[in-house]
């Protein structure tokens, strides 16, 4: 992202974009804290009415459903029909399902839908069973459920449309780093790399050693610490970001949350440990202070049993659907290349251990023994061997790798117990001699067939990245970002992003 960027204007849904802004004096001529409430409740507006519409359709199977079964469409029914899109907006109203914070990014949104589907449901046994009300509860019971998927189903589709947008530069939030340089140097660069957040950064305010200067890691300096809120009113920054600093102690966040009050800028605090997922963070009063208290990550246990459950169940189901594919792989594999149809290689998993992983055949056999002469071409990123136009893949493997055909066996790794459907990517123990204190933090879970690494880039990732997309999974899990992980797994796999 070059610097012209930053200084995109913020656009009401559906504008085109305009000719970028220039600089004006010393003020950055951005309609920020002007057009984001705008866009952002035009998107909710949408968003209500989407999760209505879903509702209706939901109600209307039902009602079908019930007119096929040949039973007698009573008054309380179609009451209950024409209520429920009524009822499900109310829901998610009061599962704070439309506010800002839970919205375009991350799993909380969509927790906060099943939490409407779970107090809908909750309403209505109530009314119906304990107080007696007359009201279509099979229909209710049968609705909720679908209206629930479609649900999840229109704010994903709400969600693609969106980072659409801003990767045209539109839907966009200004932003000021605030905080000692390390800092500002690192938030800037993970913004960059999350582009689908949607924060231009327009500057940093640094501490009074760096705040002479005109430039710092590609960034405008517009001040000091205590320029902050100055520099937000001239600029009209959207959020402030404000990292761990000596000099920006408890009293003077406090003073700097006073007069941010003043403005529309929200104020976000990054703490020390930035990749922990927000459900693990919770502020704790402790002493008449209050203070952040980070929760373990649930990795084993009930939830560990319920991922395990979930690895062998979706195992079974990928196997039965994908049966006749695996069979026309193994025929092209074998009669177009000389060699077995599978490849077993060693992998490194769940608290080092280390397991057959089974693939397709994509190479020549013996393709191995060429490594060592092949290691100084490699593309990859200091510590995997990657090459684009590897000479040792076949014609058949190529275009197994380019739709990751070739992983489908690793359906029976999970099926043993050795793999999950989600998880890190399973390292060779070459790679693992490699890894860092953080990174042998992966082996915590089990490997995966999919995970973030594989709907990030790949192969295009940096070392760092990798490291960092790893360790997030781990301190992060949850079901619900495994079944987003998988969803967004096939659209990795139709692009080929990172694949060879």
């Amino acid at each position: 992202m070059s610097q012209t960027n930053f200084t995109d204007r913020l656009l009401p849904l559906g504008a085109a974009a305009p000719e970028r802004p220039a600089l004006v004096g010393s003020r950055l001529r951005v309609a920020g804290t002007a057009a984001r409430p705008a866009w952002q409740a035009t998107y909710v507006r949408r968003l209500a009415v989407g999760d209505a519409a879903c509702a209706l359709a939901a109600a209307a199977l039902g009602v079908l459903v019930v007119i096929a079964l040949g039973t007698a469409v009573d008054p309380a029914l179609l009451v209950a029909a024409v209520a429920l899109p009524v009822a499900w907006v109310l829901a998610l109203l009061a599962a704070h399902g439309y506010e800002h914070q839970f919205l375009w990014e991350g799993p909380e949104e969509f927790r906060r839908v099943l939490l409407g589907a779970a107090l809908l449901l909750a309403a209505v046994a109530t009314l119906g069973w304990g107080l007696q009300v007359p009201i279509a509860r099979g229909l209710v019971a049968a609705a909720v459920p679908l209206a629930t998927l479609l649900t999840l189903a229109q704010r994903t589709a709400h969600r693609s449309w969106l980072r659409r947008q801003r990767a045209k530069g539109r839907f966009l939030q200004t932003a000021l780093l605030v905080g000692p340089e390390p800092g500002v140097a690192a938030l800037r660069q993970q913004l960059l790399q999350q582009e689908a957040y949607g924060y231009r950064v327009v500057g940093c305010c640094l501490p009074a050693t760096g705040a002479g200067s005109q430039q710092f890691d590609g960034l405008p300096v517009l001040g000091g610490l205590d320029d902050v809120a100055a520099v937000v009113r001239r600029h009209e920054v959207d959020t402030v970001a404000v990292l761990p600093s000596r000099e920006l102690d408890g009293l003077a966040l406090r003073r700097l949350g006073w007069e941010l009050e003043k403005t529309r800028a929200e104020l976000l605090l990054a703490p020390a440990v930035t990749e922990v997922a927000g459900p693990r963070v919770r502020v704790r009063p402790v002493c008449g202070l209050s203070l952040l208290q980070m929760e373990r990550p649930e990795l084993r246990g009930v939830r560990g049993l319920v991922k395990a459950s979930f690895d062998r169940l979706g195992a079974v189901l990928g196997l039965l659907l994908v049966v006749p594919v695996l069979l026309a792989i193994a025929v092209a594999v074998k009669t177009t290349s000389p060699g077995p149809v599978f490849f077993r290689q060693e992998r490194v998993g769940r608290d080092g251990r280390t397991f057959p992983m089974l693939k397709f055949r994509s190479m020549t056999a013996g393709a191995e023994r060429m490594l060592e002469q092949l290691a100084p071409r490699s593309e990859g990123n200091g510590v995997m061997f990657k090459m684009s136009h590897d000479p040792r893949v076949t014609r058949v493997g190529r275009f197994l790798r380019r739709y990751s055909l070739d992983e489908l066996p690793q359906l029976f790794n999970v099926l043993k117990g050795e793999m999950s459907l989600v998880g890190p990517r399973p390292p060779l123990p070459a790679e693992v001699e490699h890894y860092g204190v953080d990174m042998h933090r992966r082996f915590v879970v089990k490997p995966g067939l999919t995970g973030l690494w594989q709907v990030s880039g790949r192969s295009n990732l940096s070392w760092d990245d990798t490291v960092r997309i790893d360790v997030h999974y781990v301190e992060n899990w949850s079901l619900l970002l495994d079944l987003m992980i998988i969803g967004r797994t096939f659209g990795a796999v139709l692009r080929g992003d990172g694949a060879y």
